[in-house]
């Protein structure tokens, strides 16, 4: 949980593989590739702050927290070895 508009920010750096809406129950997300083996996903934003195919930088600000698809204003985080 947080507060709306608090900054979300990238856990490594990586190619943003998908930004936007469409996959039910997550809101607008942002799914970043790292390395062959490591995903990160962040859902349930207020604000998109970057596109896909962008590179970004560990540390940097790539949404702002939200409660879209959401009954309350959070970040759903994941990373993902392998896809799962």
């Amino acid at each position: 949980a947080g507060k709306a508009g608090q900054p979300v920010l990238a856990a490594g750096a990586g190619r943003v593989i998908f930004s936007g809406t469409g996959i039910r129950g997550l809101g607008r997300l942002i799914v970043i590739k790292h390395n062959e083996r490591y995903l990160s996903v962040y859902a349930h934003n207020r604000e998109l702050l970057v596109k896909e195919g962008q590179t970004v930088t560990r540390g940097q600000r790539i949404a702002e927290m939200g409660d879209s698809d959401a009954d309350q204003v959070k970040l759903h985080f994941e990373i993902r070895r392998q896809g799962r």
